[in-house]
Order: structure tokens, then sequence, then C-alpha cells
């Protein structure tokens, strides 16, 4: 291996900020066989998405494996082999596919990823999308994946030991730079 990389990583931005071209970066440097978990929907009618997906895969090395997880990130991280790095794009369109759970249902899920994490060996990068950087949404729906999305967030960003923001094509090592926000006093 040319570069290990540690255990969880998680690298998120906005859209279109470079965010999966550097988790995928991060994935080539470290010589791990790389599986990418892709959770995004299928939406073959959608050719905007169906170009997204393409252009992703087009830049991809031959010798990566996809695996289509969809919803089922879970099932999909525990099939990976300790010799594998698992490159999961995105917990944006994780948390999306769960935005009909009601609340208990939902930490039921986030505990169930987290639990996860903890227990799979292979290196994990996480790529996330940044939201409500300003734009209050306009729908519950909105406001529920903004508001998950942030606080899946904060909830993995203790297991990691990097955490990247990547914005206008630019990394920044939030793990040197920054520092864990204290949980809410209640």
């Amino acid at each position: 291996m040319s570069d290990s990389l540690p255990k969880l990583t998680l690298v998120s931005g906005p859209a279109a900020s470079g965010k999966s071209r550097w988790a995928e970066h991060l994935a080539l440097r470290s010589g791990h066989p790389v599986v990418v978990l892709a959770t995004g929907p299928d939406l073959p009618d959608d050719i905007s998405w169906q170009e997204r997906l393409e252009r992703h895969r087009q830049r991809r090395p031959s010798s990566w494996r996809t695996l289509e997880v969809g919803g089922e990130l879970c099932s999909g991280l525990l099939s990976l082999s300790h010799h594998e790095l698992g490159l999961v794009d995105s917990l944006g369109t994780w948390v999306a596919a769960h935005l009909d759970l009601d609340r208990l249902a939902w930490q039921d899920h986030v505990h169930s990823l987290l639990s996860t994490i903890q227990q799979v060996s292979s290196p994990l990068v996480l790529v996330s999308e940044e939201t409500g950087w300003g734009v209050v949404p306009m729908t519950a729906a909105g406001g529920r994946f903004r508001d998950r999305l942030g606080e899946l967030q904060q909830g993995i960003a203790p297991y990691c030991q990097e955490a990247w923001l990547v914005s206008q094509g630019r990394a920044l090592n939030l793990a040197q730079v920054g520092q864990l926000v204290p949980a809410a006093e209640i």
C-alpha cells in the first residue's frame, strides 16, 4: 500500500465541489482494492441523474468494484473483506432513501449505521453533501433532509480520524485545523 488511510474518513462539501473526486483520490492512493458503495436510487428515466452516474463511473479505475446498495448501506458495509476499502458515495442519498421514516425509526437506522461502521474492519471513506448553508428549505421534507444529514455527520464525526471539507475544488483537513463542537448540554 502506497499511502495507508485511517479507518474512517469523512469527506463533505456542497454540490459540484469536488468531494467525490477527493474521496476517490484518497481511496486510490491507499493502495487497497476499492469497493464503491453507491447509495443513490436507480432512476433510469432521469437523464441528468444517469449522466452524473456515468461521469462518476468513467473516472474510476476499472479495477474498482461497485455495489449498488441504495438504502441498504449497512449490509453493503458488512459484505466488505478486511483488505478492501469501502468508498460510500453518498450519505445524502442514503438519508434521502429514508426520509419517510418517523423520528424513532430514523434514529434506529442511524444507530445501526454507526454500529456497523464500528464493526467493519475495512477502512472507509464516506462522502456526504453539505446542506443548509444559508438556504432555508421551502418544504418539510427538505428541512427534514437538511437536519437529518447534519445530525448524521455530527454523529459520525467523533469516529473519524480524518474529516475533509471540499469546496471550490479545494480540500481542507478539518481534523487538523478544527475541533469537535461539544455535545449539547440539556
